[in-house]
């Protein structure tokens, strides 16, 4: 019997050797790759139509003040987690009347065993915001109490029972569970990271996220553009594009309610697995006194505190061996700037032999060959690059362009063997479609003019001076910088193998969920590509 077994385990690691041979993933190190454009499949225009108010899966299930919209973030270290929800209805009118966030307490009840009574308790503070339009027929917005709870002293890879609400009144949830990010080190890494962006609440990101779990997912990042909830009118009414058909309203308008609709629907996902956000154009919804990204900043926990950002803008966090940067584009990024200093610090602080990976994600992507969004951010790219690339980022995770797109590795628009590799994500599935457009093919080159972001202004693209696009704003052709594209809805998943080792797997939705539409293992070499050191906290300070 024994030696039949052991027969048996020879035929299946021959069968396994084989079969990744025959199916060999390629690496960066046998690139750079020549460009590949997949064709657009015309099928795949529909069914970027929003999730109705009538759909059970965003319809308010709970009674009274029981916790709903429940949610997880990581702090900056994997010993502490962020625990959120929301308690009593929010008010959409003309005569809102704001809940107390004091008449409901923030509490989490937790422990490693699953039990109706948890061992450990943590509190935290609650808040509500308002979404106020200063203009007659506008409707205004408040939020029910959102509860933000930092559970602290968790043990690494483990898994924790909670409970989240306000035991006094009883309005209590039901039992959830969640697992703790592997200690950091060269060696420990979350099994599966999952990458998303521009999602909205439309059937594809339905479809989207019912893949996306299929994946099991120990960490979702969200790469900008939460719920396009300023696609809407006050009252309701929504358009695939706002400044076509509501070109005249005197302020852009939100309909707050979609950001509630969107925190049930993705309940299901993230009050087991914890979602990083990053903030999109999207969630920079002005309102009253010019104030912006209100709800975005109130809904979501951020480990801004814990890895010394002073905005919800822009943050760091490590899960595993990983150290992630998460980077504001609709916040001021010059040197002069407080984002580019808290950068400058953090990446000085990063210590790669605890945290070999680096990571950097923000919304607008610096490197996409689509007509939307073309070298619409250059003057972010001008102003961090450099930085970015002499501490030896890795990944460069964006969304914005709503699309698929990886590049080979790049550094100011030269293909270089120590620059980052890009991957755009935008494809969610949120309603304002697909990019299908590319900027090289013959009358698709914008005007230099019109490419610059309307938010943040400033003119810093020109033409090329180098390369075979020399003299002009866009390539003749797919530019070589870019390594594969494709207009398909989607998500992809990071596997962090070891210190070096990375496969990047994107999924299209049309495909079933085990299928990959792109596949690559991104390799670091630490040996041929230095890397500024970690300093000491006081040698920077006395810059």
């Amino acid at each position: 019997m024994a030696s039949l077994l052991f027969s048996a385990t020879i035929l299946l690691i021959l069968f396994n050797l084989a079969s990744a041979l025959h199916c060999k993933i390629p690496t960066t190190l046998d690139g750079p790759f020549g460009p590949v454009t997949v064709p657009f499949d015309q099928s795949l225009r529909g069914n970027a139509i929003d999730v109705p108010d009538s759909d059970p899966r965003v319809r308010r299930r709970v009674k009274g003040f029981e916790p709903e919209q429940i949610s997880l973030a990581l702090s900056a270290t994997y010993d502490s987690v962020w625990i959120s929800w929301i308690t009593g209805e929010s008010q959409i009118g003309y005569n809102i009347n704001p809940l107390d966030p004091k008449m409901v307490s923030s509490v989490v009840r937790y422990g490693k065993v699953r039990r109706p009574i948890l061992p450990h308790e943590a509190r935290g503070y609650s808040l509500v915001y308002n979404q106020l339009y200063p203009f007659e027929g506008l409707q205004n917005y408040t939020s029910g109490i959102i509860h933000h709870v930092r559970l602290t002293g968790l043990k690494p890879s483990t898994i924790y029972y909670y409970r989240c609400g306000d035991p006094s009144i009883p309005a209590i949830s039901e039992i959830y569970s969640f697992k703790t990010m592997p200690v950091s080190g060269p060696r420990s890494y979350p099994e599966r990271i999952g990458i998303v962006g521009d999602l909205g609440l439309t059937y594809n990101m339905t479809t989207t996220i019912s893949h996306l779990i299929g994946n099991k997912p120990d960490l979702v990042l969200l790469i900008g553009d939460v719920t396009y909830a300023n696609l809407y009118l006050t009252n309701g009414t929504s358009s695939d594009c706002y400044a076509c058909s509501f070109p005249h309203t005197p302020i852009h308008e939100t309909y707050q309610l979609r950001w509630d609709y969107w925190g049930r629907f993705m309940q299901n996902l993230v009050s087991k697995v914890p979602i990083m956000v990053v903030e999109g154009n999207h969630e920079i919804e002005e309102q009253v006194e010019n104030q912006k990204f209100v709800a975005y900043s109130s809904r979501f926990a951020f480990p801004s505190e814990e890895s010394e950002s002073p905005s919800t803008l822009y943050y760091s966090f490590k899960a595993g061996g990983i150290h992630f940067i998460m980077i504001g584009a609709y916040i001021a990024y010059n040197e002069t700037a407080d984002q580019y200093k808290w950068l400058e610090r953090d990446l000085a602080n990063v210590d790669r032999s605890i945290t070999p990976w680096l990571v950097a994600t923000w919304h607008p992507p610096w490197y996409s060959s689509y007509k939307a969004h073309y070298r619409e951010v250059e003057c972010m790219r001008v102003a961090m690059e450099e930085l970015l690339y002499s501490y030896g980022v890795d990944i460069i995770f964006n969304g914005h362009v709503h699309a698929y797109e990886r590049s080979n590795r790049v550094y100011n628009y030269t293909l270089d063997p120590c620059g980052p590799v890009y991957i755009t994500v935008g494809d969610g599935g949120n309603r304002e479609k697909m990019a299908i457009e590319h900027a090289d093919t013959p009358g698709n080159c914008p005007e230099p003019l019109t490419t610059p972001d309307p938010y943040m202004g400033g003119f810093c693209a020109t033409n090329f001076t180098t390369g075979p696009a020399a003299g002009k704003f866009c390539w003749d052709r797919q530019p070589d910088y870019s390594a594969f594209r494709e207009s398909s809805f989607g998500h992809g998943i990071l596997e962090v193998k070891n210190d070096t080792w990375a496969l990047w797997t994107w999924y299209r939705n049309q495909d079933s969920e085990n299928k990959a539409g792109d596949q690559i293992y991104i390799v670091r070499q630490p040996d041929i590509c230095p890397i500024r050191p970690k300093v000491t906290e006081g040698w920077f300070s006395a810059r």
